[in-house]
């Protein structure tokens, strides 16, 4: 059983699995330059997901950043090898896109690239739309962006 926590973003967990996903992302796109835009902090995240198992072992990440009145933009979405295709990103995703409605932001948007081909199908069948790159992603050579109404 799969349980979504909301989290503080400098959650030792929380950081131990963007941690993970930075290295998967550098392996992917064979450098640590893959971030178009600025890096998601505490200052700018308002919120932040963690999935974890019955006993507590941390299983995935997503954080949301508001961009508008209406708005907010999917940052640091990353569920760990073992836990993917089992339904977890999915469970995350619905429980940020819950999170957003709470919020007031009916937009949902996202960055992601075209070495996480994953992460497109992803996207793509959970309905995201791919737009123009938008933002700090104007651009970018590295990415692909995606946007849902919910």
């Amino acid at each position: 059983m799969t349980t979504i926590e909301e989290r503080p973003w400098d959650d030792p967990a929380g950081a131990d699995l963007r941690r993970a996903q930075q290295a998967e992302l550098d392996l992917r796109y064979g450098s640590g330059n893959h971030e178009p835009g600025p890096l998601p902090s505490a200052a700018d995240i308002d919120v932040f997901l963690v999935a974890v198992t019955a006993d507590g072992q941390p299983l995935g990440c997503g954080a949301l950043r508001r961009l508008s009145e209406d708005s907010a933009e999917i940052k640091r979405m990353y569920v760990t090898p073992p836990a993917r295709g089992t339904g977890v990103s999915t469970a995350i995703l619905r429980a940020l896109e819950a999170a957003a409605l709470t919020r007031g932001w009916t937009t949902m948007r996202l960055e992601t690239g075209p070495g996480q081909p994953d992460a497109i199908r992803f996207y793509e069948r959970e309905g995201y739309k791919q737009i123009p790159l938008y933002g700090h992603y104007i651009g970018s050579t590295i990415s692909v962006c995606y946007e849902r109404t919910l």
